[in-house]
C-alpha cells in the first residue's frame, strides 16, 4: 500500500494504530491481578512482577530508541507487537511465578520497543506531506485514541471472564488469548499502513544498542543534576513519583477492592474493567478542562495542582471508607481524573524551568521519577496490604497525596518560562534522546 498523500489521511492512519495498539493492553489490564491470584499467586509475588516490568522498560527503553533508525520503523512496532502477543500467551498458560515471570519480561521489553516509533512515523510523513503542517491537531488526535483503546478495552476485557463462565482461572485467561489475536491484527494493519520510505540502513543493530546503553547514566545524572538545582524542579519530581504511588495503590488493589464490593472474582472483573474503562474516558476528559480550571482559579498553577491533588486524595479516603460500590466506582474514577488533569500543568512547570538544550533531560527525569514512584509503590505496598488491610493502604496513600497537595502551593504561580542556568548543558546534551522520537 502506498504512503499517505494528505495530512488528514495520515492522521487517520495514527489513529486507527494506536487504538488498535492499546485495545489489546486494555483487554487485560483489569484481570491481570485476578489471573495471578487464581493461578495461585501472593500479592507481594504480583508486586514483585509489576516491578520487574517496570524496571525492563527503564533499562531498556533508552537502549533500544535507535534500533528503529537502523531497522526501520514499521519493523521495529512489528517486533513489539509480537513480543506483546508471546507475553499474552505466556499469561494464559502460566501457573506459577516463573510463567508470570516470562510473561513480565516479554511485556516489558515489548513495550520499550515500541514506545514511540508510530507517533515519529506521523510526525515524518506530516513534515514530508506539508513542512508547514501543524501535528499538534493530529497528536491530540493520537493520545485520545490511546484512551479509547484502553477505556473500550478495559470494559470488554473485564466483561468477557464474566460472559464465558465466571472468575476462574481459565475463564479469566480468556482476554488475554483476545488480545493475543487482536495482536495479530495489529501487525496486520501496521504491515499495510505503517508505510516508509527511508535510505538504506544505516549501521549496526549492535551499535544502535550501544549507542542508546551508553546514553543512560548520562540521563539519569542529568535528571538528578537538574533537580538538585531548582527547587520547583524537584517538588514537581516528587509529585509525580507520588502519582506513580498512587497509580500502583488503584492498579494493584482496585481489582481486590471492587472484587470484594462485588461479592466474588465473577462479577468482580466485569465491575473493576467497567469502572477502570470509564476511568480512563474520565481522566481523559479531565485534562481537557484543566485549562478552564485554571482560568477559574485566576491562573494559578499551584492551585490547581493543590486543588487536583485534594480531589485524589479525597479518592483515595473514599476507597478506604465506606463499602457501598457506586461510591468507591466515583471516588477511583474520580482519582484518575486528578492524576491525568495534573499532569500536563506538572509538566508545563519544569519545562518552564529549563533552557532547550535541557528539555529531553527533563522529559526522562519526569518519566523516571514516576516509573522510580510506580516501583516503590510495587515494593511496599503489597507488603502493607498483607500486613493490615487493602483500606488501610488506600488510607495511608491517601495521607501521602494530601501532603503532595501541600507541597503544591509551593510551586511558581504560573507556568511562565523562567529557565535556570545551563549548568548542566553539557551533560544534557549528552542525555539528548537517540534519533527516533520517544
Amino acid at each position: 500500500m502506498s504512503g499517505p498523500t494528505t495530512v488528514r489521511a495520515a492522521t487517520r492512519r495514527l489513529v486507527g494504530l494506536t487504538a488498535l495498539r492499546w485495545l489489546p493492553v486494555g483487554l487485560t489490564t483489569p484481570i491481570t491481578v485476578l489471573l495471578a491470584q487464581a493461578r495461585g499467586l501472593s500479592l507481594g509475588e504480583i508486586g514483585v512482577l509489576f516491578t520487574v516490568q517496570g524496571l525492563v522498560v527503564i533499562a531498556l527503553e533508552l537502549p533500544t530508541g535507535g534500533l528503529a533508525d537502523v531497522l526501520g520503523r514499521r519493523p521495529v512496532v512489528v517486533l513489539g507487537a509480537v513480543l506483546h502477543l508471546l507475553s499474552c500467551l505466556a499469561f494464559a498458560a502460566a501457573t506459577s511465578f516463573p510463567g508470570f515471570l516470562a510473561g513480565v519480561l516479554l511485556m516489558g521489553i515489548g513495550r520499550a520497543l515500541d514506545s514511540g516509533p508510530v507517533e515519529a512515523w506521523y510526525v515524518d510523513t506530516v513534515h514530508r506531506i506539508d513542512p508547514a503542517a501543524d501535528v499538534a491537531p493530529g497528536l491530540a488526535r493520537h493520545s485520545a485514541a490511546d484512551g479509547g483503546g484502553l477505556a473500550v478495552g478495559a470494559v470488554i476485557g473485564g466483561l468477557l471472564p464474566g460472559l464465558l463462565g465466571g472468575g476462574g482461572a481459565t475463564a479469566l485467561a480468556v482476554p488475554f488469548l483476545a488480545a493475543a489475536a487482536l495482536d495479530v491484527v495489529f501487525v496486520g494493519a501496521v504491515l499495510r499502513l505503517l508505510t516508509e520510505n527511508r535510505p538504506p540502513r544505516q549501521g549496526s543493530i549492535r551499535a544502535a544498542l550501544t549507542a542508546g546503553a551508553r546514553q543512560v547514566p548520562a540521563t539519569v545524572a542529568g535528571a538528578v543534576r537538574l533537580s538538585v538545582s531548582d527547587g520547583p524542579m524537584r517538588l514537581v519530581l516528587l509529585l509525580t513519583a507520588v502519582g506513580g504511588v498512587g497509580l500502583v495503590a488503584c492498579e494493584l488493589l482496585g481489582p481486590l477492592r471492587f472484587t470484594e464490593l462485588a461479592g466474588g472474582r465473577d462479577d468482580g472483573a466485569a465491575v473493576y474493567g467497567t469502572v477502570l474503562g470509564l476511568s480512563f474516558a474520565a481522566a481523559a476528559v479531565g485534562a481537557m478542562i484543566t485549562p478552564r480550571l485554571r482560568r477559574l482559579l485566576r491562573g494559578s498553577t499551584r492551585l490547581t495542582c493543590a486543588l487536583l491533588s485534594t480531589l485524589g486524595a479525597g479518592a483515595m479516603a473514599v476507597l478506604a471508607g465506606p463499602d457501598v460500590l457506586v461510591v468507591a466506582a466515583i471516588a477511583f474514577a474520580a482519582y484518575y481524573v486528578a492524576h491525568g488533569s495534573s499532569w500536563p500543568l506538572l509538566s508545563a512547570v519544569l519545562h518552564g524551568r529549563v533552557s532547550a538544550a535541557n528539555r529531553a533531560t527533563v522529559v526522562s527525569a519526569m518519566s523516571l521519577a514516576m516509573a522510580l514512584g510506580g516501583i516503590g509503590g510495587n515494593l511496599f505496598i503489597p507488603v502493607l496490604a498483607t500486613a493490615v488491610s487493602v483500606e488501610a493502604v488506600f488510607g495511608v496513600v491517601a495521607v501521602v497525596v494530601l501532603l503532595s497537595a501541600a507541597s503544591c502551593l509551593r510551586l511558581p504561580r504560573a507556568t511562565v518560562a523562567e529557565p535556570v542556568e545551563p549548568a548542566a548543558d553539557s551533560l544534557a546534551t549528552s542525555a539528548q534522546s537517540p534519533p527516533s522520537v520517544p
